[in-house]
């Protein structure tokens, strides 16, 4: 009888060696002490068959602690075996069925091995476990499909939750949900009111791939509270309920007919506002409901005398008389308040409104004539000659900045320029609008400015004219810089500045493309500027500029996002022109709108700067402690929007806020907790590690990402929590955050109030707004612009200051000075020293150098 030597098999002990043997008549199974022997011959028609799998192992999950049975069924078999990861599993673990299969006669063998949790936990993060069953015949082996081992979970956290949302009946309403992460991927469903959304029994609802739903028409039945429902073979999670409410406003009927002509020589009509009748906090019908109408000398029941008549027609005239008279006179009033806004300023001091006066006489008519203080520990004294071909008169005051001012942001309830009564012009501050929501409304009420957000807290606004201003978002690191002249005099203009912060505004992104910056609307748009304002907002971006292509883009009146620049392909005749620091864009612009500072990544080198802050409950009183570690673009603003959302959610700061670069390399983020007291703590979380995707770090599309870790303590009596907290990219950079502290008597200033501490108001107009005195400026600019043999002009400065790369970009401006001074008042006006500026000028060797070194009390 032939012998036939079967595979050597290495067991996974490592120990247990087996020849097999196999037989035409049968085989014999050796190994260890373990010995069968199989005598069922295979009928002489099928010797030379290779085994099929009657039934194959398929991917199974595990829930929990459960172990679960995978399954393989062969003919023709002699033997049959599994092997998992590559490695053969031992023959204790098999459970083997032995057969004939009455029809043919051949044997038939079935196995069944369990797979516990801490075996898939044991290469847990290396690969995926899987399981493969080896069948052998007289005539060879076959292996089945493998069957992949996992554990099942489903992160109790939502992606993405539905927020509530208010609209008009018969608009399509959008409710955005990304369920937990899961394995098995959890299956969603939508409530409405506690109960299930089925759109096959309604279609006006459409649940999308992407989990959304869609209310393809709202109607008043639509109101009520939505919830996402994710759920997977391991648990069912909710979301947080969305309160949709449909409104609607309210619409009149037809007029009634006229009523009959009354005595008093009138008649009516009325109408009601029930077409629809408003509802659900929906507008009320706009204008009269009663109207009437002076009957005709035929219809009225009562008629005047003669001398009655006369006395009706004396008293119309006269009524007639006094309106135009009236009218005549607002005329004249506003043709006068013009021409104050249009004539040429005659009084110096609208130059020097910026500086607290100190009531100083002057020595000599029409000179300058500064004093030192006593507290003045400079020697340096100014005099500037007074321009001879104008009628001015002289000024006494200090030269600081109305910044050191205690008064500096008080404004005027009248006009800009009001008229003196010896025919001169003194200055005030712009004023806000007294209602800001009526500013805002007027606002929304355009075409152009229906996506405009109506909450004052991320919007700034204020009154301009050609002596220019600034609006800032404190704690966003935006603000808008209008330098003087900007605006055309005789023109006044009410701007904003504001941030979107809604879903419906994201800029669409394509491939490799990532959002680095906030998208800033500064408007209105359309109106005239005569210099570039400068538009300041942080950015995300590694500033190597050799790994990105960035490019800053514009919305359109047709609410499309159009590319107007490309940094390092910049034309000096394009009205936009920027300066990436390196962590703020400067965007120097003639025309007012929506922007965005949007990159593409030129290689895996490519990085953008990750603000990781780490969140806790600033009171405990349960066993349960979690801990919120957010990951989020390195921007002002949404670092001021995690802190006021976890303000509201009673979180504090319980670490130092970490900065991480994570690159573009497809590799997802991923975060672990370890070093915890085993004694006291442990963590509820199933998995070594938890993971955030790449792409939803990389689109930048949501503003507020986080995961939280639970922490259970064994006692409520335990209080001290010690553990590391390591977040890095797979392949990448990575920090680690060291956690120590009593978690009820945490008393470390890391609140969030420690992190937002720019107080800045929000509009500044006039003199107030600039570090350099007006007068100074124009000064500095006559001076430098003015080309010189020995290059000790505007070029130089601009070398000094570091803007070599932008010297085209200043060479096309008429005053390249006036714009090198508008960059340094954007980069210093929190933080601006003007001794460095005038360290700048004494080493381009010009006299402007000592205007700027003078204290409080000389003049």
């Amino acid at each position: 009888m032939p012998l036939h030597l079967g595979p050597f098999v290495r067991w996974r002990s490592g120990l247990v060696l087996a020849w097999i043997c196999l037989f035409s008549s049968g085989f014999t199974f050796i190994g260890g002490e373990h010995a069968v022997t199989v005598t069922h011959p295979l009928p002489a028609a099928f010797s030379d068959l290779l085994p099929h799998f009657l039934v194959e192992p398929d991917d199974v999950y595990i829930v929990k602690n459960k172990p679960v049975t995978l399954t393989c069924r062969s003919t023709p078999a002699t033997q049959i075996y599994f092997k998992c990861n590559g490695e053969w599993v031992h023959q204790d673990q098999h459970l083997i069925e032995r057969d004939v299969d009455p029809a043919t006669g051949l044997p038939v063998m079935q196995v069944k091995i369990d797979i516990s949790r801490q075996q898939v936990e044991k290469i847990f993060g290396l690969e995926d476990y899987w399981c493969q069953c080896v069948a052998w015949s007289t005539t060879g082996t076959q292996k089945s499909q493998k069957a992949f081992v996992r554990i099942a979970y489903l992160r109790k956290n939502f992606e993405e939750e539905p927020l509530g949302k208010e609209v008009a009946l018969d608009q399509e309403i959008l409710l955005r949900c990304h369920p937990p992460e899961g394995v098995p991927p959890a299956e969603v469903e939508w409530q409405r009111n506690d109960e299930l959304i089925d759109p096959k029994t309604d279609p006006n609802f459409f649940i999308t791939v992407d989990h959304n739903l869609i209310i393809k028409q709202a109607r008043l039945a639509d109101t009520g509270n939505y919830t996402c429902v994710a759920k997977n073979i391991v648990a069912r999670r909710k979301s947080s309920s969305a309160t949709v409410i449909v409104y609607v406003d309210g619409g009149w009927s037809e007029w009634s007919k006229w009523s009959p002509c009354g005595a008093d020589c009138s008649m009516w009509r009325s109408r009601e506002c029930t077409q629809p009748t408003p509802g659900t906090g929906g507008k009320e019908c706009q204008g009269l409901d009663l109207q009437s109408l002076n009957c005709t000398s035929e219809q009225c029941p009562q008629t005047a005398s003669g001398a009655e008549d006369v006395a009706l027609y004396v008293g119309i005239v006269v009524v007639a008389l006094c309106l135009t008279l009236l009218l005549i006179i607002l005329v004249l009033v506003y043709r006068r308040k013009k021409e104050g806004l249009d004539a040429d300023v005659a009084d110096s001091s609208i130059l020097t409104t910026g500086f607290q006066p100190m009531g100083i006489k002057p020595t000599k008519p029409g000179v300058w004539a500064p004093r030192r203080a006593a507290r003045s520990k400079n020697s340096h004294l100014l005099t500037i000659q007074p321009d001879l071909t104008t009628t001015t008169t002289s000024y006494q005051g200090t030269l600081r900045s109305r910044h050191e001012v205690t008064g500096k942001f008080s404004m005027s309830n009248g006009p800009l320029l009001e008229p003196l009564p010896n025919g001169s012009h003194t200055l005030h501050n712009g004023k806000l609008p007294s209602d800001p929501n009526e500013f805002m409304n007027r606002l929304s009420s355009q075409t152009y400015f229906k996506t405009l957000p109506r909450d004052n807290v991320n919007t700034s606004y204020g009154t301009f004219n050609f002596l220019g201003g600034r609006l800032t978002l404190p704690n966003t690191g935006i603000s808008l810089l209008i330098p003087p002249e900007a605006i055309p005099r005789g023109k006044i203009y009410e701007i904003y500045l504001t941030i979107q912060t809604k879903e419906d505004m994201r800029l669409p992104l394509a491939g490799c493309q990532t959002l680095l910056s906030p998208v800033v609307s500064c408007g209105p748009p359309g109106v005239v500027l005569t210099r570039p304002v400068i538009l300041s907002m942080d950015h995300c971006s590694d500033a190597c500029l050799e790994n990105w292509a960035i490019r800053l883009k514009k919305q359109s009146y047709e609410g499309t996002w159009e590319d107007v620049l490309q940094l390092g392909e910049e034309v000096v005749s394009d009205p936009y022109y920027c300066q990436l620091e390196a962590e703020t864009c400067r965007v120097f612009t003639e025309q007012l709108g929506r922007f965005a500072l949007v990159g593409e990544s030129l290689s895996m080198a490519a990085a953008k700067r990750l603000k990781l802050l780490l969140f806790g409950p600033a009171y405990c009183s349960t066993l349960e402690y979690n801990i919120r570690v957010y990951c989020m673009d390195d921007t002002q603003d949404l670092l001021k929007e995690v802190m006021q959302m976890e303000r509201q959610l009673g979180g504090r700061l319980i670490d130092e806020p970490h900065v991480l670069l994570f690159k573009d390399s497809y590799h997802n983020l991923r975060l672990s907790i370890h070093d915890m007291p085993q004694a006291h703590w442990r963590s509820k979380l199933l998995a070594g590690y938890q993971e955030i995707p790449f792409y939803h770090i990389w689109s930048g599309s949501q503003r507020t990402l986080h995961c939280t870790f639970t922490l259970e303590r064994q006692s409520l009596n335990t209080c001290d929590l010690t553990c590391t907290l390591c977040v890095w990219q797979v392949e990448g950079e990575g920090q680690s955050f060291t956690l120590d502290f009593n978690i009820s008597k945490d008393i470390r200033p890391l609140d969030s109030d420690f992190l937002l501490m720019d107080n800045s108001t929000p509009a500044l107009a006039g003199p107030s707004a600039f570090q350099i005195p007006y007068l100074i400026r124009q000064k500095i600019c006559s001076s430098l612009d003015t080309p010189c043999p020995n290059g000790a002009d505007w070029r130089l400065l601009a070398q000094r200051l570091k803007l070599d790369r932008h010297m085209s970009f200043l060479a096309s401006k008429v005053s390249p000075t006036s714009v090198i001074l508008d960059l340094w008042e954007t980069q210093h006006f929190h933080s601006g020293n003007l001794n460095q500026l005038a360290a700048v000028m004494a080493e381009i060797g010009k006299q402007e150098a000592m205007i700027f070194l003078v204290s409080d009390g000389e003049c």
